[in-house]
């Protein structure tokens, strides 16, 4: 593994080509338990920092089926308050949202102001799974991209921080999770009939997914090509990205203490000393 890691080594510049990708680096546990723990103590400041102010952020997870999202989601969850931080797993949309705009239902889950939001899954349906499965018309996903871009660019234009981590493993790969979780009771009800039927339309999915990156990754909303058949090193690369790009220019020192909470701290606690 590179010694020193660094959000720009993923970030996408130009077409991508994920057959092309030889370079799946690992981390040995012990590096990765000291070096995960200090990246959530510097995402709890960050939360922190976020509080009582407008700042607020989206985080986008995408990736191949058992690229390592959960595991991502989970490791953030230990270390954030949930009171400002919220997890969004998407999954199909309802009768009801399939009346709608499709983003209208990503809209009403934005987060307010001081909040971090992560949607594991994202409108990016519409250019992925929506296209592959022809559950939109050639016409819809098509202008995706420019309705995936504006929706972006408001976002960006009203104080919200972006970071889009798309998590990348090996064909061989997954069908080594996939028999992974086949032979481990405790993970079969991870898998579905959708895992499979996916996998049998690899290529498709494939060449999707390099247009949505090559599209939609901007300058203010950038893609970042994480490659995870290393559980581990992936988890470290996310984290790496996010504190980038949710943390750049802000303070992280701990804050004072309200001089008015200081005083009636002060006078309360010396006299519950007598």
């Amino acid at each position: 593994m590179r010694k020193t890691m660094r959000a720009k080594d993923f970030i996408i510049v130009g077409r991508p080509r994920l057959a092309a990708m030889r370079e799946h680096p690992e981390v040995v546990s012990r590096d990765y338990e000291r070096r995960l723990r200090s990246m959530q103590s510097t995402m709890q400041l960050i939360q922190q920092a976020f509080l009582g102010t407008r700042e607020r952020a989206v985080v986008v997870l995408e990736g191949w089926d058992t690229a390592g999202k959960g595991g991502v989601v989970r490791r953030l969850g230990w270390a954030m308050d949930p009171r400002s931080f919220r997890v969004y797993p998407i999954s199909a949309p309802s009768p009801n949202e399939h009346g709608r705009h499709y983003l209208q239902r990503f809209w009403e889950k934005l987060p307010g102001p001081g909040q971090i939001v992560v949607f594991d899954r994202s409108w990016y349906g519409r250019v992925l799974v929506e296209r592959v499965e022809r559950l939109a018309c050639k016409q819809e996903w098509q202008r995706g991209y420019e309705e995936i871009n504006q929706f972006e660019r408001m976002m960006v234009a009203d104080g919200v921080r972006i970071a889009k981590c798309f998590l990348h493993i090996t064909s061989a790969e997954q069908v080594r999770r996939f028999r992974d979780r086949i032979n481990n009771p405790l993970k079969r009800w991870k898998l579905s009939y959708e895992d499979f039927r996916n996998r049998s339309r690899w290529s498709d999915y494939e060449l999707a997914i390099e247009d949505m990156i090559e599209k939609t990754s901007t300058k203010k909303a950038p893609w970042f090509l994480v490659p995870t058949n290393n559980k581990l090193y992936g988890r470290l690369a996310v984290f790496t990205i996010l504190i980038h790009r949710l943390g750049n220019g802000l303070s992280l020192e701990p804050r004072l203490l309200d001089p008015k909470v200081a005083k009636l701290a002060k006078r309360l606690l010396n006299s519950s000393d007598e």
